[in-house]
């Protein structure tokens, strides 16, 4: 008898985010090989539904490209060998080209730009986690725990991202009646939208408080985070309903599959790396363009 059986879905969904909690907590905190290995990992079997996913509406992306490819992209950002990213991304295009030309399957098209697309949303955008995780960190820390400013913001996204999905549920539940967006999700609502929204940003504060940013700089990272969280769940959202699919996957118990989990991050951590790194980190580019606005109101005289 299967065991998950025993368990009603509710009960799954709660033991499945505690080992699912409990696993990428520690490998945050970590970081180095055990965080690339998670990242790695995930990038793995997201790629594998993904083009189960798009198989569904008849587009055959080429899965073992797409999975070479966003395991070099993981690699090399652990290594901080960003010079070689080009390289992976232009001799994977050129791959997906000759794939379709040998293999001669329909929609050609569309079966090269979703392998492309593959590369990039599959295997790139999760990257950003390291990236975050190694902000002010010189190098990958194989064996110690490397204790960085990454790592309070990425305790930052996490919680942020947890708590907009909790919040929205939430009041989504009990306030919820104008949809967001009724053809890619019909369930989510302007209602649970804006009441987690304001609940991810209230925990931002208090983590960045925790971790000595500025209340502005935390306020800021709080709204860009829970909009791009939910602006990936709706992504996800629109290949699926495309798709005529309702979850990726069933690897995770409860919850549906893995890019059912890791939608709300594609997008939310590379504008939370971007915006730590140039904004908060170094003021540099926030220098720069002062210093092009005074340039430009003394031209015009002002």
């Amino acid at each position: 008898m299967n065991v998950l059986n025993l368990f009603n879905n509710s009960t799954l969904r709660v033991i499945t985010g505690i080992l699912i909690g409990v696993l990428v907590l520690t490998c945050v905190v970590t970081g180095g090989i055990p965080l690339m290995l998670l990242v790695m990992y995930i990038v793995y079997i997201g790629s594998k539904e993904y083009v189960s996913i798009l198989e569904k509406k008849g587009f055959r992306p080429f899965l073992h490209l797409i999975i070479i490819a966003d395991i070099c992209f993981v690699v090399l950002t652990a290594l901080k060998r960003f010079d070689l990213v080009p390289v992976v991304l232009t001799l994977g295009t050129i791959g997906a080209f000759i794939l379709v030309l040998w293999k001669g399957r329909q929609p050609y098209i569309a079966n090269v730009a979703t392998t492309i697309l593959g590369f990039i949303y599959g295997g790139w955008l999760p990257c950003y986690v390291i990236l975050l995780r190694q902000l002010n960190q010189d190098s990958l820390g194989f064996f110690t725990i490397k204790m960085s400013s990454g790592l309070g913001f990425l305790v930052l996204l996490f919680f942020t991202i947890l708590v907009t999905d909790v919040g929205a549920y939430i009041f989504g539940s009990k306030y919820g009646k104008t949809p967001l967006a009724p053809v890619v999700s019909p369930k989510k609502t302007v209602e649970g939208s804006i009441g987690g929204s304001v609940l991810a940003i209230i925990v931002a504060m208090f983590i960045g408080w925790i971790i000595h940013i500025e209340w502005y700089q935390s306020l800021i990272a709080g709204i860009l985070i829970t909009t791009f969280a939910q602006i990936g769940d709706l992504a996800e959202s629109l290949i699926k309903r495309d798709a005529g699919v309702k979850d990726s996957g069933n690897s995770l118990p409860g919850h549906g599959g893995f890019l059912d989990r890791a939608d709300s991050y594609l997008f939310s951590t590379p504008v939370a790396y971007f915006y730590f790194n140039y904004f908060v980190v170094s003021n540099q580019l926030t220098l720069d363009f002062l210093t092009f606005a005074r340039k430009a109101l003394h031209a015009v005289g002002l």
